[in-house]
């Protein structure tokens, strides 16, 4: 694929934000990654939600994206969600749910906006593999904004009371402020023209009909009024993430950057979400052919509005017109890493998974976002490690801007 050759791979993040022809999602990413300065993504293989958000606190400030397995998180609930997204808001990060959608699009429609997990509610970023063909993209990508429209669409339901009466002029009008009668019916009390009436027995109560001789003359008939209202609103638009990132992201003489004022500038992420195709897998003797890998690239071409880019072992931009963003898995240091030697020297961890470090993919292969999963959980100190893993990430990123030029 020649990742070295391609105008992606020395231009920098906060350029390529620029793209008219990017996702608002993509281009908010790339602004993010520049203003933080930070291409890594972590991904949290944890099985508790305390753990889920334990591990966000801590490496939240060193990420871009928070990679997830809702599915291998014992107690996923609403908590879950809410304490994920808060997290997310605070400490700047996309959530990123590692789904691996594989299925006819009526069922990962279903998938992606239905049952516990509903993914399309609050996960940014998903993937998905293409052997199910393109359709699978845009079955995806309708479900995904049906459930964002339904998702900032309340509906709310006001309900009063009142008895009717004439009023002075004439006029009938509902008197919601009468009291009611403390008595309404003399003997047992009534729904309709049923009269409920206890058993002395342990079978169960009864209503029967009222005699026509009972008298409701005296009771006063009421009115019910409901009044449904919908309303819907929106996130609120961030301001173009393409002029701010330039603006922000670079510094004049000896003002360093107000990271946090960038930060706040920015704003939320757009109300939208994106996709990943897998292109590529990082384990040893996968079934993702050279072949496969360049029907990704084509589906995603015809897609552009909602394929944000690939999970993949090397950059896959070929023509003048692409730019889509590659995120890398099978990342880790060698000290750090509890690995054996496989096949040809490479490490890995005796069950297919192969390393590599984060300066050598994205300097040398192009990766735009390096996935670390054990290198930054398994540590005694994932603040620490995760800081060392976003170095590593960021110094191959501007020595492949260094090389390039």
């Amino acid at each position: 694929m020649a990742p070295k050759q391609h105008a992606s791979c020395s231009t920098p993040f906060s350029v390529r934000a620029e793209s008219e022809s990017l996702p608002a999602l993509a281009s908010y990413l790339l602004s993010l990654i520049s203003i933080k300065q930070t291409n890594l993504c972590v991904s949290a293989d944890v099985h508790s939600t305390s753990a889920l958000l334990k591990l966000a606190e801590e490496v939240g400030d060193s990420i871009c994206v928070l990679k997830t397995h809702a599915d291998i998180i014992d107690d996923f609930s609403d908590r879950t969600i809410k304490g994920l997204q808060e997290i997310a808001k605070r400490k700047n990060f996309l959530i990123f749910e590692d789904r691996k959608f594989g299925d006819i699009g009526n069922t990962v429609q279903a998938q992606y906006t239905r049952g516990p997990l509903r993914i399309a509610t609050w996960a940014h970023l998903t993937n998905a593999h293409l052997f199910p063909g393109p359709a699978l993209i845009p079955a995806l990508h309708s479900a995904s904004t049906s459930a964002l429209i339904s998702l900032n669409q309340s509906v709310s339901t006001e309900i009063s009371t009142g008895t009717p009466r004439t009023s002075i002029d004439g006029m009938s009008t509902t008197d919601t402020d009468t009291e009611a009668d403390p008595n309404p019916f003399p003997s047992s009390s009534t729904t309709g023209k049923y009269q409920f009436q206890p058993s002395s027995s342990k079978a169960q109560n009864t209503l029967s009909p009222i005699s026509a001789d009972f008298d409701l003359s005296h009771r006063r008939s009421s009115v019910v009024t409901a009044t449904t209202t919908i309303s819907q609103t929106y996130e609120p638009c961030p301001p173009n993430p393409a002029t701010l990132s330039r603006s922000l992201s670079s510094s004049s003489g000896d003002k360093p950057l107000d990271r946090a004022a960038a930060l706040k500038q920015l704003g939320p992420p757009p109300h939208a979400r994106g996709l990943l195709l897998l292109a590529q897998m990082s384990s040893e003797n996968n079934l993702l052919t050279p072949e496969y890998t360049k029907l990704c690239i084509s589906a995603a071409r015809d897609h552009k509005d909602f394929v944000l880019g690939f999970v993949a072992q090397e950059n896959l931009n070929t023509d003048k017109d692409d730019d889509f963003l590659v995120f890398t898995p099978g990342v880790g240091f060698a000290p750090e890493v509890n690995h054996k030697v496989e096949s040809k020297g490479k490490r890995g961890d005796g069950m297919g998974q192969r390393w590599r470090e984060p300066r050598e993919v994205v300097r040398d292969q192009g990766a735009d976002v390096v996935i670390v999963g054990r290198g930054v959980v398994n540590a005694r100190d994932r603040v620490s490690e995760a800081e060392r893993y976003r170095r590593g990430a960021w110094r191959g990123y501007e020595e492949r801007l260094e090389l390039r030029k």
